[in-house]
């Protein structure tokens, strides 16, 4: 099952128009979810009570909205809508548990117009006890492409495994991108090393997946910001060589979700709050 979450705004649904079609592709179910206070969920007596219903109609609302623009995308899905009692951000991660993947907007309602990514997106991703999709629209000229961003962790195993399986499912061309500070020389930039090593056991199990690797001098970032540019889809692992344990985000997923071009899925590696 994949797990959307929605709040009305334009960026909840477009993560659930997203998840819909992600989840035509692999075949589940779709979960829309809702966040509200806890208190709004059950209250059917006292002074607060009408407020209550109020808020859980607005719930409501917010669901069949969302559920209305996926059964356009993806009519012969199955879906489901529930409200979340709790704060978003604990609500999403709790929902998240036993799910194939959780879908959710690059900001919200309430967001400041400058900032480029929302708290919950940034709260969720790398928390989550699945993938995190951070959806944001496709950008001009986007083309049948994944990106994904290895480093030579351990973590690249989770991390190669989605963007294989996703590319096989989108029938999309595979960039792998091995960016570093600095390459030792020519040799390691075009070869791929030790990146080829890596890629033999995808390839063999994937033979239809047709993959570019691309090992490229300079921060990682901005490297896979260029690479994602025309991208349909870029991958990382949440946290990469270097990363403190009590950092639930590295810096290159971090700077990824608030500048990157394209949707963004982030994996849960290593230990998690």
């Amino acid at each position: 099952m994949i797990v959307a979450g929605v709040d009305g705004s334009e960026a909840g649904l477009e993560a659930a128009r997203w998840a819909a079609k992600e989840a035509a592709l692999r075949g589940t179910a779709l979960r829309l979810v809702h966040a509200m206070p806890a208190w709004a969920c059950e209250a059917e007596e006292g002074p607060y009570a009408e407020v209550a219903r109020w808020m859980r109609d607005g719930a409501d609302t917010v669901l069949n909205e969302a559920l209305e623009q996926v059964r356009q995308v993806a009519p012969d899905i199955e879906v489901t809508t529930e409200r979340l009692p709790g704060d978003p951000r604990p609500a999403l991660i709790k929902a998240s548990e036993g799910a194939e993947l959780l879908a959710v907007g690059n900001h919200g309602l309430g967001g400041f117009r400058g900032l480029l990514l929302g708290s919950v997106a940034l709260g969720v991703a790398g928390r989550a006890r699945c993938p995190v999709a951070v959806v944001r629209p496709l950008p001009a000229g986007a083309r049948p492409q994944i990106v994904v961003g290895i480093d030579g962790a351990d973590s690249d195993v989770e991390t190669l495994r989605f963007a294989f399986a996703e590319a096989g499912l989108r029938r999309a061309h595979l960039v792998v991108v091995h960016a570093k500070e600095s390459l030792p020389g020519p040799a390691e930039a075009e070869q791929g090393q030790p990146v080829s090593g890596t890629l033999r056991e995808w390839l063999e199990r994937h033979p239809d997946v047709k993959v570019r690797e691309h090992g490229v001098p300079g921060h990682p970032v901005e490297v896979l910001l260029q690479a994602a540019s025309q991208a349909e889809l870029l991958v990382v692992g949440s946290r990469g060589r270097g990363g403190f344990s009590g950092l639930v985000l590295g810096s290159v997923s971090h700077g990824l979700l608030h500048h990157a071009p394209c949707p963004v899925v982030v994996l849960p590696t290593g230990r998690r709050d």
